[in-house]
């Protein structure tokens, strides 16, 4: 067989004009940031270097700071939760439907809808009765009208509110690519489990799991970073509110920045946000390369 042999100096020529584009996108805004955390800036006029009194405001003085470090990382956790649920809907679509096709890319539907426009809809849905709410309606249809909220204003309801609507609508998402990688587990495999007397959820346990762990934490690390970024759909349906009940980091990173214009203080949120999710992503990696070596 020929191998093609380049040179090094090639591959370099290559690489290189990705390399430095992807390191200027990606790395240099994150080093600005870092450094506009240290200022007491307004974005627009003088900076004054102030070192680390923007995050030790952050950390001690900042009464929304923490409370929306708890709501990001729950928000994370509902996320990570329904990978199980989107694993068991692939494998149920894998052993009972013969031609999953328009099963799986009706349960995707939502994910190539906008952000806005599924924000919309959920509002509407939520709704007080009054106003057409759907769910409240149909609560109240049903004998269940104690159960009826004002989902989007009431502060104990509003952020479980918006958990929801990001599982509904990510589901999908997360069921094909567990779909994807079951159907790349060779079915030689099963055969020879059912031999043995393994099928069923046993053959899912001893087979199935083992063999799609790389892809399983693929949905992990994007559900947990993905919801650690979360913005869009709480500015769209909430707006960080009521009385902040719904911040999260990136709201209140941009509220600082652009609505208190305190551009410094916005950037050391940011900084502590990229943090977050690199300590995130190790964790996570680490979490499962054990797991890997342990099901080799």
């Amino acid at each position: 067989m020929n191998v093609l042999k380049v040179s090094r100096i090639t591959i370099a020529a290559f690489v290189l004009p990705c390399l430095i584009i992807y390191v200027g996108i990606v790395f240099v805004p994150i080093l600005v940031s870092m450094y506009s955390g240290l200022l007491d800036w307004n974005g627009i006029g003088e900076s004054r270097f102030i070192g680390f009194e923007n995050f030790k405001n952050l950390f001690f003085h900042d009464p929304v700071f923490w409370p929306s470090v708890r709501r990001t990382l729950m928000f994370a956790v509902f996320s990570m939760a329904e990978i199980p649920v989107a694993l068991l809907v692939a494998i149920l679509l894998k052993r009972y439907i013969r031609r999953p096709n328009f099963l799986v890319s009706s349960y995707f539907l939502p994910v190539i809808l906008s952000v806005v426009v599924v924000g919309q809809l959920w509002k509407t849905i939520y709704n007080p009765a009054s106003m057409g709410g759907m769910l409240n309606q149909v609560l109240q249809a049903v004998g269940l009208g104690s159960w009826a909220h004002e989902w989007l204003t009431d502060p104990s309801v509003a952020m479980f509110s918006l958990y929801f609507v990001a599982l509904w609508q990510y589901l999908g998402y997360h069921t094909l690519i567990q779909y994807t990688g079951i159907l790349n587990v060779p079915e030689e495999i099963y055969e020879a489990a059912r031999i043995d007397g393994a099928e069923g959820f046993a053959a899912d346990r001893y087979i199935t799991f083992p063999n799609i762990i790389p892809i399983f934490k693929i949905s992990i690390v994007l559900a947990f970073i993905g919801s650690l970024q979360a913005f869009d759909m709480v500015m769209v349906m909430t707006g960080g509110g009521p009385a902040h009940a719904t911040d999260v980091i990136s709201t209140h990173m941009y509220n600082m920045s652009f609505l208190s214009m305190k551009y410094g203080y916005g950037s050391s949120i940011a900084a502590f946000l990229v943090v977050l999710c690199l300590a995130a992503t190790f964790l996570i990696n680490l979490i499962f390369n054990k797991l890997e070596k342990r099901f080799s």
